[in-house]
């Protein structure tokens, strides 16, 4: 089924990662879907992962099948499909994986779970990788993993992890996908420090700076959420690019949370 879903810095991730499988009909599948997702043109690249994944099967390749598993599971959960991304991450087998699509498959679940406000299991999911072989893994995929152990250290009132995991986010990443500033506005909203509008401009600005889209939506809904009761008049206007934004994206889903 076509849908018009959305993709965040995770899922770049995972589709970085199901896409080297280099000369394959998948892997140029799944790289066509990566570029389609970035450019928001979401039913179009889903619907690409879907063939890539067809195309996975028939090629007997069970690491391509896992990412693009993975990458579809991501774009459920940042379009508020909880249940079937649930769904399509517990249809990966954790056993059997190189190391890589096992960071990314954690990472994952990771992901739903704090989106769900399910903190203690996501911090349950962190703590059980290995940290010796994620320090072997790509620096990007680092990022993206220590920044979801981050969040959800700050959505379970564990400051000073919280902190040791964003820090971990600044060493492994340059930040040219303002994962860094994302996290950091993350920690500060779910910590109530007071600083988190100011973390989230600088968020969305580098956001835009790199183009992508649902990401920019994205921090604008959460910096809408906190200047709700400061500043009504200044959330309205944000409110109302964040829902724009998702309205011309083709995700109304994603465009009705922008209310107030």
């Amino acid at each position: 089924m076509v849908i018009k879903k959305a993709i965040t810095f995770a899922l770049c991730i995972a589709l970085s990662g199901a896409v080297t499988s280099f000369a394959s009909e998948s892997g140029k599948i799944a790289a066509r879907a990566q570029k389609s997702l970035k450019a928001g043109k979401f039913a179009k690249g889903y619907s690409q992962l879907e063939r890539a994944l067809v195309a996975s099967r028939k090629e007997a390749d069970r690491r391509s099948e896992a990412r693009i598993f993975i990458a579809m599971g991501q774009v459920r959960t940042h379009s508020l499909d909880y249940a079937m991304a649930d769904s399509l991450l517990n249809y990966v087998e954790n056993e059997g994986l190189d190391r890589s699509t096992r960071a990314m498959l954690i990472k994952a679940k990771m992901a739903l779970k704090n989106a769900t406000g399910k903190y203690p299991d996501a911090i349950k999911l962190c703590e059980g990788f290995d940290e010796d072989v994620l320090d072997k893994l790509d620096d990007q995929l680092q990022g993206a993993f220590y920044s979801e152990c981050a969040i959800a250290y700050a959505g379970n009132h564990n400051s000073e992890k919280a902190a040791k995991a964003l820090k971990m986010v600044g060493k492994s990443t340059d930040d040219d996908t303002g994962i860094y500033f994302w996290t950091e506005a993350r920690l500060a909203d779910l910590q109530k420090s007071g600083n988190a509008d100011s973390l989230y401009r600088k968020a969305e600005a580098k956001s835009v700076e790199a183009n992508r889209p649902f990401t920019t939506a994205n921090i604008l809904y959460h910096r809408g959420k906190v200047l709700e009761k400061s500043n009504p008049a200044e959330a309205r206007k944000v409110f109302n690019r964040c829902k724009t934004a998702f309205e011309l994206m083709g995700l109304p889903k994603n465009a009705e949370k922008c209310g107030m």
